[in-house]
């Protein structure tokens, strides 16, 4: 029955918007010196999430982070992944999302989220489809209408996008894409980037 109620709601959705430690990676941060000294942070990406990322965006589906982190790498792999919206140092993220949800010009119910951690919860409460990953805390768990038989980092959110599509009967179209190999022309997007300010 949650899974039907998850597939209503999916219909609905035009942004998608998620954490990212966690959600599009395992979690890990690793951290080794850099050239001048300082330490440097690398994080792991799964390649599956990007074409499932890039889906979305055929079908005229938003895409953005919000995180609690600033970091290069994140940034680097949203706009590879024609991220709309890229939000970074943000530990409470309803800000965030009222100020994404109002240039993106889109309904709460319009919105998905996906998240991992006790700090996405307020973002959950307030939207159409409230999306975790394996990995995540109990808490976010009880709170998502969907959750991923993936971890984060290792394709939950390709099966997450994927599950929005089939939602929205764009299945067909998808694997016509695939058979193909001719996949329909992205939207031209300029990424809104904000760090917060400390």
């Amino acid at each position: 029955m949650k899974k039907q109620d998850a597939a209503k709601r999916a219909k609905k959705i035009k942004l998608v918007l998620m954490d990212v430690d966690g959600v599009l990676t395992d979690g890990h941060m690793y951290h080794v010196p850099g050239p001048e000294g300082h330490m440097v942070e690398f994080k792991g990406f799964h390649a599956l999430d990007g074409i499932g990322l890039r889906l979305l965006r055929v079908f005229g589906v938003q895409t953005g982070v919000i995180t609690g982190r600033r970091s290069p790498a994140t940034e680097g792999r949203a706009r590879s992944l024609g991220m709309r919206y890229i939000f970074m140092g943000f530990l409470a993220k309803v800000p965030p999302y009222e100020k994404i949800l109002a240039q993106a010009g889109v309904k709460p119910e319009e919105v998905a989220y996906i998240g991992d951690d006790w700090t996405d919860i307020p973002v959950m409460n307030r939207i159409g489809l409230a999306c975790a990953p394996a990995n995540a805390v109990p808490e976010v768990k009880k709170k998502a209408h969907y959750v991923s038989l993936q971890r984060g980092g290792s394709g939950a959110v390709r099966e997450i996008c994927e599950f929005i599509l089939k939602s929205q009967g764009r299945w067909p179209r998808v694997m016509e894409m695939v058979e193909s190999g001719q996949w329909d022309p992205l939207p031209r997007e300029t990424p809104v980037v904000e760090n917060a300010h400390h």
